[in-house]
């Protein structure tokens, strides 16, 4: 479970949660060197990537469009990108947010669930800020859209919300894991128990909507007709369950999120059913 930047708002009530994280695998050219364990991070090195930040950013484009960057290279031109444009991002996520809180019937809904039990979500306490990816020596760039922690309240990262929708999804899923602090004071790093961070896993994937067939079908190019919502919200959950501190492998995540399946994929509290 990765932290909450340090520049996020302070909580205003105790709808603060902690943060979770979303890790895409994308494949890259890395260095041919792989550690035994944790993998660290790469810098980019223009004379092996082809990409050099001093060039403007016009003519690196086009050496991505000719093929003369490499994959690893466009990450690192990627992230440039995201840093030269970072007050834009925030206040587009700003926007969108502030539309959301008003506008859309699940984020209101949860907010007035979490004002029942004595919890506040509001501007103050839902930050958006750009979220750097990392990129590690085994090739896999790890990204999160939005995350919790119970000092700072909800993290939206602006660089990795590609709409208004996508910034209502990953806002929805994490106001479910704010609800679930509320009412259970979940063990999110797992330092007892992982299952209840997986439980609460699977009810932010199956309760936000970005589990739906459409959005799995035309973002994420997953056709299947039967199990794909259940599908959906397994792999989620463990891969979030995979990125706490206290998990030892994949094997183990998936073993966690099975335990629980049953219990937590049929609640679907504080909706009377899946609402999206």
């Amino acid at each position: 479970m990765s932290s909450q930047p340090p520049d996020s708002p302070a909580a205003s009530a105790p709808t603060t949660t902690p943060t979770t994280t979303t890790t895409t695998t994308t494949p890259t050219d890395p260095p041919s060197s792989t550690p035994a364990s944790f993998p660290l991070i790469v810098e980019n090195d223009p004379q092996r990537t082809g990409f050099d930040p001093e060039t403007p950013w016009l003519f690196n484009y086009f050496k991505i469009q000719m093929g003369a960057i490499t994959r690893e290279g466009a990450f690192h031109f990627r992230e440039q990108r995201y840093r030269a444009n970072e007050a834009r991002d925030c206040a587009r996520c700003e926007k969108w947010r502030d539309w959301a809180f008003a506008h859309s019937p699940i984020v209101r809904f949860l907010r007035e669930r979490a004002e029942a039990l004595n919890g506040t979500l509001d501007g103050v306490n839902v930050a958006c800020r750009r979220c750097p990816a990392r990129l590690t020596e085994d090739g896999t760039v790890h990204r999160q859209s939005g995350g919790f922690s119970p000092d700072h309240g909800i993290l939206l990262c602006a660089n990795e919300l590609a709409s208004r929708h996508h910034l209502e999804d990953t806002l929805a899923h994490e106001m479910v894991h704010a609800w679930d602090h509320l009412r259970w004071k979940v063990d999110w790093a797992g330092d007892k128990d992982l299952k209840h961070a997986a439980c609460t896993e699977i009810r932010a994937s199956m309760l936000s909507g970005e589990c739906r067939w459409a959005k799995e079908a035309f973002t994420r190019g997953n056709w299947t007709l039967t199990q794909q919502f259940q599908d959906c919200v397994r792999r989620r959950a463990v891969r979030s369950v995979l990125a706490r501190p206290r998990c030892k492998d994949d094997a183990q995540a998936v073993q966690v999120v099975n335990q629980v399946w049953d219990s937590c994929f049929s609640d679907t509290r504080p909706f009377d059913e899946v609402y999206r």
